[in-house]
């Protein structure tokens, strides 16, 4: 076929040119073989040197043979190909614009140019989409090969590198595109398939996922560019529409790429209205179609935020169409529109020069915003709290809108999810950063200044109401608007006697009546009714023939003959001018002036005056917003400082950064969120603790000041708040922290120095000043020992100098310091260096000895606590330290009996009994506690420690010495099991050793100790003879010492501890108890276990400090599984809703704690259920679903839910009363129900279904199938409706109607149904024994009540009672008076771990 005469048609595919088409359409004649392509593409080449582009015309069978062999040819063929198409069209790009310029050019010659044209450029974008699918498989491959070598891979199949090569391939198109070819046409109109054709190829590059890639960052510009002209010049515009719009949906990365092209297109190109197309199409999406298309509204959502932050106010126009979505169901779209919209107030309608109309739409907007801060959707409230961070960080947010947006993100503080619970604190730190209100956020000291101002507004608007009523207000309507208040000042003046009042300003004997009137006149306008009245009953005495005074009817009423008169002289001042007008204003004094000719006088006067009460109005405001923005920060303190100790990483790390801000903008409640974080050095995630450190090093380490030791001083000023009544705990965290910064060398020389200063009084200080001072230095004590280990002798003399009085609190610091010290000289493990101690004559054991024997008979209440940590430290460093503890009890005692004989009976009277102090007697058994308890410790950790180690040594030293042939005889593994043997036998040798010492002899009768015993126990068993608080808190505290030393003497006297702990009237000597019988616990499990029962009965003591020692106790002992954990912990449970905060989430970090111990909880629920759902023992309703709640939250597993799904319907069967059935009605609705939970409950729907005529009992399970439908899959929601199907009918019409309906529902529910019945009927024949299910039913046990200890056995109802295999026996709770025969018996005992290493 001539190549004049056909005609080139673009194709839908390559196989339609090889069809026969129309008349005169170009058909490919032959596909070349692959040998052939070679020579026939040289043939090509030659023919183009000789015709240029139109030799395509001849060989375009050669170009479609290559094509359609392409990925059998060889790569070089590829290459070739691909560089002789880019010359041939490129030619044709330059020759064209000649040609299309040519008037004479023939039509021939017109269409063979078309023809050639057409067919270069399908032949070359055929060629760059077969390139680019053959990298898209290679891209395939390396994803499953790795990362490298890649670029190699795809040049080994193309040849080249083909990333190189598009990018010039698509300039060239945009070149060629760029002419203006459309002459080459039929009246110059371009064939829609030709646009396409290139476009098509623009999109199918863009479908690549690595298209978003740095490295293809000139091929998406390349794109960008070529689909921006077709845009211009080629009327493409709703083809793109509809293409990027499908992209959208179906490409999750092409968001970000199409939203920098659109913005190009809008920008550079003035295809503004292209946005307005694509946001339209996106409007009319129907919300609930993207409900349920999630790709395509991601896609949608992350290309609508894309556009808004490029080209806002070009979107802005479009707004109106996407408002729908913002009701949709799917919260991507949510978010998309409401990020339009504050970007929108970000770059478009932020500033004070708007427009009313864009005044309005920001307002809209931010309206819309608030709005959604309560979505539905916790991520659709988190994204706009984000979006309002980033608004009040640009300061874009309206100053009247500051609170309500300062009130949405306190309220947002108690959302449920975490999430916005973490970007609701970040927004309130950028309200703080950003505040235009003070750098000092104090409501303190906001509230003064308020105060002041608002008062002097009030007296500027005053003074402008009286100006304004004198000139433009109407006196009748003044009047009435005066007339309550005046009528009140009257009603109470005339109860008065008239000479009682006082008067300010007498009538003058020259003034006359007008005079008078005058002054009435204007005490009334300025509110002062007292006065006037007062001055109007001296007018009526003195002008009784004057008007309007003369009038006063003596009939009338006094009150309204006095409003009568004083309405008349307010009202009628014009007409008094007016008689006399010369004379009015002759008779005005020097500061008055006629009402006429006020207003032209003071209008000056009236401007500055308006001008003065605007800018007090002003700061009144001003000052309200800050005072009010105050509040609700402190507000939010409160709120967040119960967050700080979540269990989710990032809020903790928000809640910290917060407090920061918020001490550094001086809100004084801020020192409270500071101190709290302490604990939190203590933690187990390293970013939390990393988080603490640097709070402290910003609020801290960097003060203000102008010199090195200005800063010193501020920093150690406010390192000593912290230590204001400071609890052990803090001060042990401080610690951490000051230990951590001082390792690292964060702390200034200077700091070291000055506090030095202030420790020896080289500084003039304040006594508690000095006292921190030395805290401070045995905090860093622990970092670097250095800093104080060379001071011992100053520390000595700093607190414990022989002045008098004693100061104790410095002592005991310095007792402090020094045990850090020894702390840091400790050996390290494995060395067999002999311990660090000092010897017994060392003047730092001589001044502790006497300044605690000196002490002993001075009432000070700081002696204990001093004695208890002199008697530690001398234990810690002496050598040989009971001597010295021992000269000092026998000190003190010795003082103590010369006490008793001063008040020795005289002869006279020999039957006065002896009488001793009541603080000597509780200091002396304090301080024999401190020394048994600190010999015990000595015996255990020093004593034994030095054992081993002399051994250890021994052992090496004969090993030395050992003859070699004697060393060869065995192998070195034998001699290691030998050795290890022998080493453990001689640990058990050593423990038994200490064991036997403390059993033994520490209470011998020889000994020292035991001379206090006697003493000990009398106290303690009568509590009535010696009733002082602080002695029997004392004498308590003693007794547990001395039962930790012997086994023995605990064993004889657990029966009077637990009897104190039972039924001392004093909280604090319980609380002593509960901690010893804690500690004993651990010491002696054995022996405590059978009194287990007594520790949880103190978890329901009336004190509120009982209870929150008994709680920290047994968290302790169940945690490390010192106690066996039974039914009882129940008691642990009512915790939770304790009214004290503290104590309800020491019990909430106990079960937080548990339930990290495999399937504590899970296991403990059947019984912690029964005894809270007891009616004679458990907890009201309300309470019980508090705690259930807060423990059914713990179960996550599946297997779990099933099993107590199951259990729970079980209990239905056995439960009494109707409370019973709604308590366990609510715990299966708190349940995570699956499926297969709910077929569960489905098998054992006859446990339940009688009991659903309650109406409580329904709506629980109505419940658990409103949660199951949220999430419910097509495939299960068949058994939901089913469910609910059968408990309205059980609700509505009973348990019989459940078959009706079962037959009604088809013969493939009939065998299912028949299976259930079988089931039931013999669930009926043979009832439920108790070894079918240990966990739930087990034998009725006889019990008694707690509340009725010592009642008899009750009978049991006729209705069965489920009880559970960890109840007690039949007497629960063991009367706290207690005989002999009723201390329970050991029991199991408990293995310890280990019996031979050292206690800690």
């Amino acid at each position: 076929m001539s190549p004049q005469v056909y005609e080139f048609q673009l194709p839908l595919s390559p196989e339609e040119l090889l069809k026969s088409g129309g008349v005169n359409q170009y058909v490919v004649q032959e596909v070349l073989s692959i040998r052939h392509l070679a020579p026939q593409l040289r043939a090509f080449q030659a023919a183009f040197q000789a015709q240029g582009p139109l030799a395509m015309l001849e060989h375009f069978d050669t170009i479609y043979s290559i094509l359609h062999h392409f990925r059998s040819i060889d790569p070089g063929l590829k290459e070739d190909t691909l560089e002789f198409l880019i010359k041939v069209v490129s030619r044709h790009s330059q020759e064209l614009p000649a040609i299309l310029d040519d008037t004479a050019l023939s039509r021939s010659d017109r269409h063979a140019h078309l023809n050639a044209l057409k067919m270069n450029c399908y032949a070359l974008i055929r060629l760059l989409e077969s390139f680019e699918a053959m990298s898209s498989q290679t891209s395939l491959v390396d994803l499953d090969l790795g990362g490298k070598g890649k670029r190699a891979r795809a040049k080994a199949a193309h040849g080249f590198d083909w990333e190189e090569e598009r990018q010039p391939v698509l300039q060239l198109l945009t070149q060629l595109l760029q002419l203006d070819i459309r002459h080459l046409w039929n009246h110059s109109v371009i064939e829609e398939e030709f646009v396409s054709l290139v476009t098509g190829c623009c999109y199918r590059l863009l479908e690549n996922p690595t298209i978003g890639h740095q490295r293809n960052r000139p091929t998406r510009e390349a794109l960008t560019h070529l689909l921006g002209v077709a845009l211009a010049c080629y009327n493409h515009m709703l083809s793109a529409t509809v293409k990027i719009i499908q992209m959208l949906q179906h490409f999750e990365h092409l968001a970000p790429v199409l939203v920098a092209a659109v913005s190009q297109w809008a920008a550079d190109y003035g295809m503004k209205s292209i946005v307005g197309e694509i946001v339209r199409e996106i409007g009319q999406k129907c919300p609930q179609e993207l409900s349920r298309d999630a790709s395509g509204a991601k896609g949608f959502a992350a290309f609508l935020t894309g556009l808004a932050e490029h080209i806002p106010a070009i979107l802005m126009s479009s707004m109106c169409i996407l408002l729908d979505h913002l009701d949709g169901e799917n919260y991507m779209m949510r978010n998309a529109v409401l990020a339009a919209m504050a970007e929108m107030v970000l770059q478009v309608l932020n500033g004070d020069q708007l427009e009313e109309a864009a005044r309005d739409t920001r307002d809209q907007f931010l309206d819309t915003l608030q709005a959604h801060g309560h979505d539905v959707n916790s991520f659709v409230r988190s994204r706009v709290l984000q979006l309002f961070t980033r608004i009040v960080q640009q300061k874009a947010l309206p100053l009247t809108r500051f609170q309500a947006v300062v009130n949405l993100a306190v309220g947002r503080l108690a959302d449920k999810s975490v999430l916005v619970c973490k970007n609701a604190i970040q927004l309130l730190a950028n309200f703080l950063a950003n505040n235009p209100f003070s750098c000092k956020l104090s409501d303190t000291d906001l509230a003064g200044p308020l105060q002041k101002e608002t008062q002097k507004l009030q007296e500027l608007r005053a003074q402008r109401r009286t100006a304004a009523a004198s000139t433009a207000l109407d006196p009748e309507e003044e009047w009435e608007a005066m007339l309550p208040e005046l009528m009140s000042t009257l009603q109470q003046l005339l109860k008065l006697p008239q000479g009682e009042e006082e008067v300010p300003e007498k009538i003058a004997s020259k003034e006359t009546a007008e005079e008078v009137k005058g002054r009435i006149r204007r005490l009334l306008a300025k509110a002062s009714y007292k006065q006037a009245i007062i001055l109007t009953r001296e007018a009526t005495g003195l002008f009784q023939e004057c008007e309007p005074f003369s009038h006063m009817d003596p009939e009338e009423p006094e009150e309204t003959s006095f409003l009568h008169l004083l309405g008349t002289i307010f009202k009628t001042p014009a007409a008094s001018t007016q008689k006399n007008p010369q004379g009015s204003a002759g008779n005005m004094g020097p500061g008055q002036t006629d009402c006429k000719d006020k207003p032209n006088v003071s209008e000056p006067e009236k401007s500055r005056g308006s001008d003065e009460l605007v800018k007090q109005e002003m700061l009144v405001q001003y000052l309200q917003d800050a005072y009010s923005f105050s509040l609700k920060i402190t507000e939010a303190i409160g709120i967040i400082s119960k967050m700080m100790y979540e269990n989710t990483t990032t809020v903790v790390q928000e809640v910290i950064e917060f407090f920061v801000m918020v001490f550094q903008f001086g809100v004084p409640q801020a020192l409270f969120g500071v101190r709290r974080m302490l604990p939190l050095i203590l933690s187990k995630e390293p970013g939390i603790r990393e988080a603490v450190l640097n709070a402290y090093r910003q609020l801290y380490l960097s003060p203000k000041g102008d010199s090195a030791r200005a800063r010193a001083q501020a920093l150690i000023h406010n390192l000593s708040l912290l230590l204001v009544d400071a609890s052990v705990g803090t001060i042990q965290c401080l610690e951490e922290i000051v230990c951590e910064f001082v390792q690292k060398d964060e702390l200034k020389p200077a700091v070291i120095q000055l506090l030095w200063e202030r420790a020896t009084e080289k500084v003039p200080c304040s006594p508690l000043e000095r006292c921190s001072s030395v805290m401070l230095l045995g905090m860093m004590a622990r970092g670097k020992p250095e800093i104080v280990e060379s001071n011992l002798d100053t520390l000595v003399s700093i607190g414990l100098d022989e002045k008098l009085p004693q100061d104790y609190r410095l002592a005991q610091q310095v007792c402090h310091t020094i045990a850090n010290i020894s702390d840091s000289r400790k050996p390290s493990l494995g060395k067999h260096h002999s311990p660090f101690r000092l010897p017994q004559k060392h003047r730092l054991f001589e001044r502790l000895r006497d300044m605690v024997t000196k002490g002993f008979v001075h009432p000070d209440p700081h002696w204990i606590p001093f004695k208890e940590v002199a008697v530690t430290l001398i234990y810690q460093l002496a050598e040989g330290p009971e001597v010295i503890c021992g000269q000092i009890l026998q000190g003190c005692a010795q003082q103590a009996l010369e006490k008793l004989e001063e008040r020795s009976p005289t002869q006279e009277d020999p039957k006065v009994t002896l009488m001793l102090p009541t603080f000597l007697l509780m200091n002396l058994l304090s301080l024999a506690g401190d020394v048994a308890l600190q010999q015990l410790v000595h015996l255990e950790q020093a004593v034994s420690g030095e054992l081993c180690r002399r051994r250890v040594l021994q052992e090496e030293q004969e090993h030395k010495t050992k003859d070699p042939k004697e060393k060869n005889t065995s192998s070195e593994t034998t001699m290691e099991e030998e050795m290890g043997l022998v080493g453990a036998t001689a640990d058990d040798t050593e423990a038994e050793l200490i064991r036997s010492i403390c059993e033994k002899e520490l209470l011998d009768g020889k000994q020292m100790l035991a001379a206090f015993v006697p003493l000990l126990l009398k106290v303690c068993n009568n509590p009535g003879l010696y009733s002082s608080p602080e002695l029997s808190a004392a004498a308590s505290l003693a007794l547990g010492k001395f039962c930790m030393i012997s086994a023995t003497f605990c064993d004889s006297q657990l029966r009077l501890l637990f009897t104190m702990l039972e039924k001392s009237s004093l909280p604090i000597v319980r609380s002593n108890l509960m901690i010893a019988t804690g500690d004993l616990a651990i010491r002696f499990p054995n022996l405590v276990d059978p009194w287990t029962p007594h520790l949880y009965a103190r978890l329901r003591d009336p004190a509120q400090q009982v209870r929150k020692t008994a709680g920290l106790v047994m968290t302790h002992l169940i945690l490390k599984d010192m106690v066996k954990v039974k039914g009882q912990v129940s008691e642990m449970a009512v915790l939770l809703i304790d009214p004290v905060p503290q104590i309800a989430a020491l019990a909430k970090n106990f079960f937080n704690e548990l339930s990290h111990k495999g399937n504590a909880i899970y296991n403990l629920l059947p019984d912690i259920i029964s005894r809270l759902a007891d009616p004679e023992g458990g907890v009201e309703e309300e309470p019980f679903h508090t705690i259930m709640r807060q423990l059914l939250s713990y179960i996550t597993k599946d297997k779990q839910t099933e099993s107590l799904v199951e259990k729970l319907c079980q209990r239905f069967r056995t439960a009494r009363t109707e409370r019973q059935y709604r308590d366990l009605a609510y715990c299966m609705s708190q349940l995570p129900l699956t499926e297969r939970g709910l077929r569960k409950m489905l098998d054992n729907f006859d446990c339940f279904g009688d009991k659903l005529s309650d109406e409580s009992v329904f709506t629980a399970f109505l419940s658990v199938v409103g949660k199951l439908q949220r999430g419910a899959k097509p495939e299960g929601k068949a058994i939901i409706d089913e469910f609910e199907q059968k408990l309205r009918t059980c609700h509505t019409r009973g348990l019989d109607a459940i078959e009706e309906l079962e037959l009604d529902q088809g013969s493939s529910r009939i065998a299912s149904s028949a299976r259930k019945q079988s089931t039931v009927s013999r669930r009926h024949q043979h009832p439920v024994s108790a070894d079918s299910d240990n966990d739930f039913v087990t034998p009725e046990p006889r019990r008694t009540t707690r509340r009725h200890p010592n009642t008899q056995q009750r009978i049991s109802k006729k209705k069965p009672r489920i009880v559970f295999s960890s109840d007690e026996s039949s007497k629960e709770e063991l009367s706290a008076e207690m005989m002999e025969e009723e201390t329970p018996k050991k029991t199991t005992p408990i293995h310890r771990a280990s019996t031979h290493r050292p206690r800690p």
